[in-house]
């Protein structure tokens, strides 16, 4: 060892007494000992081989880049460590040195002198990586056996040994140089071996990067494996076809092709179709013939024809004409609903008169569970007409009701020609169901096209994208369901007929569950009536105190409990009737759910009775307020909305400006603060009917005069003290009413919403109309704005 020390310092000491061209190379390392060929053409490493061959030993510098796509590399871009080579053999092109060089030595470069055309380089000999053991004989014989695997895995037909390429000389060094150049490593990687200061080290980086490449290679094998195997069982499969074929034709049999040709023109000449679409049709027939089977476009067209074909194109229901017979079918079906089976009703008078009338497009809007979607099923009985429901809700590609276009692999029909053709009949009634939950994305909007769907001046020739013909959709009976027409684009909601579903009262839910809910429930249960009956009491506690809503589910819910705890006490023997009384439901149902707000006994002054429309209905909300001596200031808390916020301020501004006439004392707006609280802090509201409540909490706390205790009231106020009509006065009279208040206050322009009023509520129940503050004051605080002037009445 310190022979061979001796020499490589002795062999340093000789080669930095010159300077060697330096030839720069990309994305690969030369290791010692090892032939490399070069195709030589930048400029400087041009000049530098050209140095190389004009000196005796044809010595030069290989160092590689650190970056491949620099096309001028300097000192900086350069790894220290490189190898010095010898020219065997040159050739020359237009421009171009063709280069064999082979490796003698790795080197250190000790510095670059850039003085010269080319790079060149003073360089200082490294020892040969060296170290033995059991360790570097097992990485050795590992790196063998990788070896051979690559080689069998590249060159499966001529397999070669790897010991054979590497020769009878065991050198741990000289096999990880090998291996590591028969890989597509990268500069980086290739460059830790060559740096690699042992043998072990060497081949440690040898084994990871081959194990790596031999995992490659074996996944890179198995996939074109899998696709060979693909293509020849398609190939087999081909050849069987042509065998049968000729087989079929020596017998003088048809062709399976021919036969279902056959068949589609007997379908289509059956088809009652227009001839426009008998045309297209038959030209798709003729391409078809042309086609082979196994042609990608010949599944396409055959299901295009078979889609022509299946449509109803001229075929449709007889509607059922007799009004009598409809309206019983209805009342049979629902409970109420009156507005919307009178439209029916009079659809039916118009199509009696008239049968080439278009079908109208209806909306019903109202609240979950108040039976739009089955309101849908029993218009369909009603009017004799198949029933079709497509749900919208969430819906955002528009392809999927104007269907794909028959370029795009896998396309189909939109989703109503989808429900045309299943329903059989050009008239059927389809049901968009959810259409206020339509979505809007990168694909497309489908309220958009909706538009056409819609419209009953364009819907008589629909376009589907698919079939690409035009389709009669004017006879089809539309009906869309929604919950709030607030995120309904207006030029859709324009085309429709908006009839609005209300809430149940108590009473109807009670009527509603004894007709259809309590039957229907018991009978899944598998009782009969006769077993067991649940009588009003206890539903009317069900309905109060177990469900919060404005439709009939949860309390479906809570009667199916119900049943199916009385089926498992007459499944275990229990065999007398049973009658549920209101005593008994939370033993059904556990423990109540829900209290409603009751009419307070007592209210001292600064509380009112306000009332509100939510989705489960109306509720009443008491407002209440509080002075605070010594800083004049409005505090509103109650997760109140920026209307209802809003609605606070012009109450208090309205009461200030007008005090000396309503006789409230000034010096208490001057001095003293206000904070108002609605109750249920962690509800949020909002709107601006609280207005009249407002007013009248306000006047009551300035005035120390205690709101007339059975008032509720609702309306929307202005600064010139106006009182302006609000939404959902049915609701909110119903709550008014479920709490035991018997006298509403409300705008004027409200009274003809009371007709929506159940006839018991509006036997029970007193309404006051008004027109300002002044009249709600009037009303709600008996002594104050008795003498109080009006608002003067603007010229």
């Amino acid at each position: 060892m310190a022979e061979n020390s001796e020499i490589t310092k002795k062999r340093s000491e000789s080669l930095r007494k010159a300077l060697l061209p330096v030839l720069p190379i990309r994305n690969a390392v030369l290791y010692p000992d090892l032939l490399m060929p070069l195709s030589v053409g930048r400029e400087a490493s041009v000049a530098a081989a050209n140095a190389a061959l004009a000196g005796e030993e044809k010595t030069l510098l290989i160092v590689a880049q650190k970056d491949g796509q620099r096309e001028d590399p300097g000192p900086d871009d350069l790894f220290g460590v490189g190898t010095r080579a010898v020219i065997r053999r040159m050739s020359r092109s237009e421009g171009t040195l063709e280069l064999l060089v082979q490796g003698v030595e790795r080197v250190k470069v000790v510095r670059y002198d850039t003085s010269a055309p080319y790079l060149q380089a003073e360089i200082e000999a490294l020892p040969a990586p060296a170290g033995e053991g059991v360790e570097v004989e097992a990485l050795f014989q590992s790196v063998l056996e990788l070896g051979q695997r690559a080689l069998h895995i590249v060159q499966p037909e001529q397999p070669r040994s790897l010991e054979s390429i590497v020769g009878s000389e065991r050198d741990p060094a000289g096999l990880a140089y090998l291996t590591s150049s028969m890989l597509n490593l990268g500069a980086e990687k290739a460059q830790r071996v060559l740096e690699a200061a042992s043998n072990l080290e060497a081949l440690e980086l040898a084994h990871a990067f081959l194990a790596h490449e031999v995992q490659v290679l074996e996944l890179r094998q198995k996939i074109a494996s899998h696709a060979a195997t693909e293509m020849s069982k398609e190939q087999r499969e081909y050849m069987l076809r042509q065998q049968l074929r000729a087989i079929q034709e020596e017998l003088g049999e048809s062709k399976p092709e021919a036969a279902d040709l056959e068949l589609l023109r007997k379908r289509i000449e059956e088809a009652d179709l227009p001839e426009a679409v008998r045309k297209e049709a038959e030209r798709e027939l003729d391409r078809l013939a042309r086609l082979p089977a196994a042609a990608p476009d010949y599944q396409i067209t055959r299901g295009y024809v078979e889609l022509v074909a299946e449509l109803p194109w001229r075929h449709g229901t007889r509607d059922a004409l007799d009004l009598t017979a409809a309206r019983a079918v209805l009342d049979e079906d629902h409970y109420d609903l009156d507005d919307v089976k009178q439209r029916i009703l009079e659809h039916l008078a118009v199509m009696k008169l008239n049968p080439g009338a278009h079908a109208p497009i209806l909306c019903l809007v109202g609240p979950p569970g108040v039976g739009k979607t089955s309101l849908g099923q029993s218009i369909a009985r009603a009017l004799g007409r198949k029933f079709e429901r497509m749900s919208l809700g969430g819906l955002h590609d528009e392809a999927e009701l104007r269907g794909h276009r028959r370029t795009y692999i896998g396309a189909m029909p939109g989703r109503i020609l989808q429900a045309i053709r299943r329903a059989g009949v050009n008239n059927p009634l389809l049901m968009l169901d959810e259409v206020d939950k339509l979505g809007r994305d990168f694909r497309g909007d489908p309220a958009s096209a909706l538009l056409e769907i819609l419209d009953p001046a364009q819907n008589g020739s629909f376009h589907d994208n698919y079939l690409d013909l035009p389709f009669d959709l004017s006879k089809v009976f539309f009906i869309a369901t929604a919950n709030t027409l607030d995120s309904i684009p207006a030029p859709l909601l324009d085309r429709m007929e908006v009839l609005r579903l209300s809430g149940y009262s108590p009473e109807e839910k009670v009527a509603i569950a004894q007709r259809y809910i309590v039957p229907r429930r018991l009978a899944e249960a598998g009782l009969k009536t006769e077993q067991a009956t649940i009588p009003d009491e206890a539903l009317k506690r069900i309905v109060n105190r177990y469900t919060r809503e404005a439709g009939v589910r949860e309390l479906e819910r809570a009667v199916g409990t119900i049943a199916r705890k009385l089926a498992r006490r007459f499944a275990e023997g229990k065999a007398e009737p049973v009658e549920v009384s209101a005593a008994q439901v939370p033993e059904y149902l556990g423990a109540e759910r829900y209290s409603r707000e009751r009419a307070r006994g007592v209210l001292p002054p600064g509380v009112a009775t306000g009332l509100a429309w939510t989705e489960f209905g109306g509720e009443v909300l008491y407002v209440e307020a509080t002075r605070l001596p010594g800083r004049p200031r409005l505090r509103l808390t109650g997760s109140l909305g920026k209307v209802m916020r809003e609605s606070a301020k012009a109450a208090q501004s309205y009461l200030w400006s007008h005090a000396d006439e309503l006789g409230l004392p000034l010096e208490k707006f001057r001095r003293d603060g206000v904070h108002i609280h609605v109750p249920s802090g962690a509800v949020p509201k909002d709107g601006p009917s609280a207005g009249v409540a407002m007013a009248s909490v306000l006047a009551s706390l300035y005035a120390n005069r205690p709101v007339a205790k059975d008032v509720a009231m609702t309306g929307e106020i202005t600064l010139a003290g106006l009182v302006l009509p609000v939404g959902g006065i049915r609701e909110k009279v119903l709550a008014a009413h479920r709490a035991g208040l018997r006298r509403v206050i409300l705008p004027r322009e409200n009274a003809k919403d009371l007709k929506n009023l159940p006839e018991q509520v509006r036997a029970e129940m007193t309404f006051v109309e008004v027109d300002t503050v002044h009249d709600v004051l009037r009303e709600a605080l008996p002594g104050v704005a008795q003498q109080a002037r009006e608002p003067a009445a603007a010229d």
